[in-house]
């Protein structure tokens, strides 16, 4: 392995481990540290930790103050709204082109498996597990509408939602609903229905937005 692909696995690695902290609330919203503590965390040494924040600061995760350090990002009530709101629309979008690009059983078996995990978790009330095979759904589905640019800035907000669901994902009602939704967004995908495949998925995501708001108010989480 070349001096290159050495530094940029290290980056890799500090980038999966300062997600992890922050998504599992141990690096906590508004929090400050230091370069040198976040490296002591990870165990490695601070220039793949300094490319890392870099990084993160770009997709809104933390900011990097020179001389100070980084601080965890709150991301408010509003800012979730506004994001599930662009969510909705360009998802339904994928959706829509999924069901016009004529794809074939095997072209949509990534998006079948992910519902038959969702409902294996669902079985034995696996919620952690669920949300994995959740998120694997709705990454498949855009990816399979072809659009690069949805796809592009559908991925520019996914550690904002994972941090949201993280926060509420013992506090909402067992998903039942929501996989029902996903194999109806999947069936009229597979038979070419492209305004069903839209509108199914739209009122689902709608519905997931309404509810996700409607809990971080009601259990004070006024920043995630």
């Amino acid at each position: 392995m070349s001096q290159e692909q050495r530094t940029k696995s290290q980056t890799k690695t500090a980038i999966d481990g300062l997600k992890e902290l922050i998504f599992s609330g141990e690096l906590p919203a508004g929090s400050d540290h230091l370069e040198t503590e976040l490296a002591q965390r990870l165990g490695m040494s601070r220039t793949p930790v300094r490319e890392a924040t870099l990084m993160l600061e770009g997709q809104g995760l933390l900011e990097v103050r020179p001389r100070k350090g980084v601080r965890i990002l709150s991301l408010s009530v509003v800012d979730m709204d506004e994001i599930y709101e662009l969510l909705t629309e360009l998802e339904s979008l994928a959706a829509r082109r999924a069901a016009n690009a004529g794809h074939s059983k095997d072209d949509l078996s990534v998006l079948a498996n992910a519902i038959d995990e969702m409902e294996t978790a669902l079985a034995s009330e696996d919620r952690e597990s669920w949300a994995r095979a959740d998120e694997k759904f709705h990454t498949e589905l855009v990816r399979l509408g072809g659009n690069s640019r949805v796809i592009s800035i559908v991925a520019n907000f996914n550690n904002q939602v994972r941090r949201a669901r993280a926060m509420t994902l013992y506090i909402r009602p067992l998903p039942e609903k929501s996989n029902e939704d996903h194999r109806a967004v999947l069936e009229a995908i597979a038979a070419g229905d492209a305004a069903l495949a839209f509108s199914v998925h739209h009122e689902h995501r709608s519905n997931a937005r309404k509810m996700l708001i409607e809990l971080l108010k009601k259990h004070g989480l006024k920043h995630v």
